[in-house]
């Protein structure tokens, strides 16, 4: 028998929960591939199709934000053959489901260290972010050469740069410096795959977040299991420390 809640039409579920943002630790491309013996590659490929399947999802049941982890500093320690393929599947990906996007009214950005990438990868997120940039639906930010790490550290280094004293350094003027800055930090972390830890993954911006972990592979995640998160935010108290 379905409870109360399942019953409820999701987008009012979304809205009545305060829903805006979710982040997703987007976890499983490799293991997906390797149990069905297939190579890497394959479950790369079948997490774009898993990542579009989300942003479709977001916008129907009416988040507001959505970030997405799809490189982390650490990931360049793969081999070199993966990565060079996953720097182009990205290119590839940004490219084909450009037109897409803006079609469907999504704001996209990027966050990371995105001046270490490639000149050619950087042109073609900077497009892509001038394309959207006056989209009004789902904001989506991918995190591409992110390490949560990383960010506060730059934004230390940001905040001595500009010379600003000491007892003007608080909780909001760091929020300030970092990626994020202009959206609402996350009420809602996913990582699928079923991993138990955060991967260096929105440190500061994930401290009073609901934690969702699903055994679904990155590549099988879709309206259903983003729904199903959703249903299991909804049933929490948030207490915010208190």
């Amino acid at each position: 028998m379905l409870s109360t809640l399942e019953k409820t039409d999701i987008n009012t579920i979304v809205k009545n929960a305060k829903l805006q943002h979710i982040a997703i630790i987007m976890d499983g491309n490799r293991r997906w591939a390797k149990e069905k013996a297939l190579p890497s590659a394959m479950g790369h490929k079948k997490g774009v199709d898993a990542l579009k399947k989300t942003v479709q999802a977001a916008h129907k049941f009416g988040i507001k934000y959505l970030t997405l982890y799809a490189f982390s500093t650490e990931n360049w320690n793969r081999k070199q053959e993966e990565v060079d393929f996953l720097m182009g599947l990205l290119a590839s990906t940004i490219k084909s489901q450009l037109n897409e996007l803006h079609q469907n009214n999504v704001k996209l950005r990027f966050i990371g260290y995105i001046e270490a990438l490639s000149p050619s990868l950087q042109e073609i997120l900077e497009e892509a972010e001038n394309t959207t940039k006056n989209n009004t639906g789902v904001n989506l930010q991918i995190a591409i050469n992110y390490g949560a790490r990383n960010e506060i550290t730059n934004a230390i280094k940001s905040i001595i740069k500009h010379g600003i004293p000491e007892e003007d350094i608080n909780e909001e003027l760091v929020s300030k410096f970092l990626y994020t800055s202009s959206i609402p930090d996350p009420d809602l972390l996913i990582r699928t795959g079923g991993e138990m830890r955060i991967s260096n993954y929105l440190l500061w911006q994930i401290a009073y977040s609901e934690l969702y972990i699903t055994k679904t592979y990155w590549p099988e995640f879709d309206e259903e299991a983003l729904k199903n998160s959703i249903l299991e935010f909804a049933k929490r108290q948030r207490r915010w420390g208190g």
